[in-house]
């Protein structure tokens, strides 16, 4: 009887207290939203014109051209063709087998939730309204009811934080609202019947092609919010409807406490953090939102339009050209119109005022420099010049210059997938943190082992829970918690970077790089060039160099003992080692194509002398 009395935190008092909170939120994000549906209704209805079928002929005709479309499908074919790819690196020796394993699990739980889609489409709304919005969140209902880990692109629109605050972890409440029917609803949570009559809550909505009404649906709303519990944040979460609460994870700690059931209050995960990240375009302060290139380039696309509206009219004008008739002319106008007709009627006289040809003036080219200047201008602002499209200049023709040009020109898409990749990162440290809390029972994987051979792997979270740090005498000294840094690399690189790649490697290939007995020149020339995966192959050439000499100093202690005491086998394993070296050298080629390349100079520049005298061809 005492705990049905027991006053619980979260009660229908508190509900409504978030509400308040949730309708001071939203009035604060007013400007978000306004500037986000707008983006959004001109990305969808740019054939406006047509849907509107206001016009007649060339009279209500309006040109609608696609530069700006252009633009944000070329960026968003960057952002794919830069698909990120986590690399876990450990901070502790002890950390390197499970920051392996973790390199290679990570990326099949995010492909087990199309994150690839989730990523296309968060990119097509960081680019049109300015901020993707992901949500890294743990579903207990996947998996078979073993639960898993859930990542999903989340409508900006839906979404609430404090006004004023940059970064969403510093806001006090977060809120995810959602539209559901009613009798689903009803069927998942019964406390719900006879209740879900009226929303307290609607959250604003894009104009959808499809007409979507809210008859029958109820705004449930999730709720986050910190609270410090011995000297940390603990993340709790409630989810509602108008005034009935469905779960509290603060009234749960409460119960568990008065059950005598001894748990530590950990609220809904232990990292402690709202599970939402936010990836925006061009910053702005006082808002975790950006803006787009709508927002930016919307006005040169609008200029250009109406200058093509000019255009188009004013060649039609010129080509269907109009008269001025007389009232009282007698030109029949059925006749003149009709242009298979050779003769034409008329009544009385034919003055040279009865019918008179409208004047008409082309535009000159400076209305076309115009609209040129304002298509550069848009190019430029949006960083979609002809260079990034993957042409040049008529006067650039080398190789290496279209490369530079080309490289300099896409600053800012590596600038706008740099900051997606540090969005990318917070999400896989989040999984990481997912995975650290949930993954009790261990979990089969596909992965691609080495040498691309595949294998499964069973993988639990015993390695990252919390490890006991002993002294030098076996006392314990405490926990240590293995962390990780997040290295984020290209999955899938363009066309010209893997022929560059596969170029470089073919080239320290035929210089020898890869023999062992030319790791440390080796070694000494990578140290002052800049590559993708650098530092791995510096490790492995490194590796090998040492095996190479260790064998080595291992062979000179086998002659030194054969010589000592099998005289007459000693000859025979040194001509066996020097032919063994003179294998391994005629294989990497190294001396023989040096030797090889300075012959053919010398020919070359004895060819050059003899054709500069007058006679030396013969």
């Amino acid at each position: 009887m005492e705990k049905e009395q027991m006053q619980l935190p979260v009660d229908e008092k508190r509900l409504a207290e978030f509400t308040r909170i949730l309708q001071k939120y939203k009035a604060g994000k007013a400007s978000v939203e306004r500037r986000a549906v707008a983006a959004e209704n001109w990305w969808k209805l740019r054939n406006s014109a047509e849907e509107r079928k206001s016009h007649d002929g060339i009279g209500g005709f309006q040109a609608v051209s696609g530069w700006l479309h252009n633009v944000i499908v070329s960026k968003h074919a960057d952002a794919m063709d830069a698909y990120p790819e986590p690399n876990i690196l450990p901070r502790e020796p002890d950390d390197r087998a499970e920051a392996r394993i973790l390199s290679k699990i990570l990326p099949v739980i995010l492909e087990q939730n199309a994150f690839e889609k989730t990523y296309s489409d968060g990119m097509w709304q960081k680019l049109k309204t300015g901020t993707g919005v992901y949500r890294v969140g743990w579903d207990a209902e996947k998996a078979g009811g073993l639960g898993d880990i859930a990542i999903e692109r989340v409508d900006l629109l839906n979404v609430f934080w404090e006004p004023g605050v940059r970064d969403i972890q510093d806001s006090a409440y977060f809120f995810h609202t959602k539209l559901e029917d009613n009798e689903k609803l009803e069927a998942m949570y019964p406390q719900l019947a006879g209740k879900l009559k009226t929303m307290s809550f609607a959250a604003t909505r894009f104009l959808y092609d499809d007409s979507v009404g809210t008859d029958g649906k109820s705004t449930v709303v999730d709720v986050y919010y910190k609270k410090k519990i011995e000297g940390r944040d603990v993340l709790h979460y409630c989810k509602y409807v108008g005034g009935t609460l469905l779960y509290s994870t603060e009234n749960m700690d409460v119960l568990l406490e008065t059950n005598d059931e001894k748990l530590f209050t950990r609220g809904l995960y232990e990292h402690g953090r709202y599970p939402f990240v936010f990836d925006s375009l061009f910053p702005v302060e006082g808002s975790p939102c950006g803006y787009g290139f709508i927002d930016l380039c919307r006005s040169a696309q609008t200029q250009i339009d109406m200058l093509q509206t000019a255009f188009v009219k004013n060649t039609m004008v010129g080509a269907v050209p109009r008269y001025f008739q007389r009232a009282d002319g007698a030109v029949n106008e059925e006749e003149f119109l009709n242009l298979a007709n050779p003769i034409v009627h008329v009544s009385g006289n034919l003055g040279e005022d009865s019918l008179r040809m409208v004047d008409y003036r082309p535009l000159s080219g400076n209305y076309l420099e115009m609209r040129a200047s304002v298509i550069n201008e848009l190019r430029e602002t949006s960083g979609n010049t002809e260079t990034s499209a993957g042409l040049a200049n008529a006067g650039v023709t080398a190789a290496s210059a279209i490369a530079a040009l080309q490289e300099a020109s896409g600053k800012g898409s590596r600038d706008s997938t740099r900051a997606s990749y540090r969005a990318y990162a917070e999400m896989i440290e989040l999984c990481i943190e997912l995975v650290r809390q949930f993954y009790d029972l261990p979990r089969q994987f596909r992965i691609t082992g080495g040498l691309g051979i595949e294998q499964f792997v069973s993988y639990d979270n015993r390695g990252l829970r919390p490890q006991t740090l002993y002294g030098p005498e076996g006392m314990e000294l405490g926990l240590r918690r293995p962390v990780f840094d997040i290295r984020v690399i290209p999955q899938k690189s363009s066309a010209y970077t893997r022929m560059s790649q596969n170029e470089l490697a073919l080239q320290f290939y035929q210089l020898g790089f890869f023999s062992p007995e030319y790791s440390d020149q080796a070694l000494a020339c990578m140290s002052m060039m800049e590559f993708d995966g650098k530092d791995e192959l510096m490790q492995q050439l490194f590796y090998n160099g040492n095996i190479q000499k260790e064998l080595a100093l291992y062979q000179q202690y086998a002659l030194a003992m054969t010589q000592k005491y099998e005289p007459e086998r000693a000859q025979a394993l040194m001509a066996g080692m020097v032919g063994r070296r003179s294998a391994a050298s005629r294989r990497t080629g190294h001396k023989k194509s040096g030797d090889g390349e300075g012959k053919r100079m010398e020919r070359a520049r004895a060819r050059a002398a003899n054709a500069s005298q007058p006679g030396g061809g013969r």
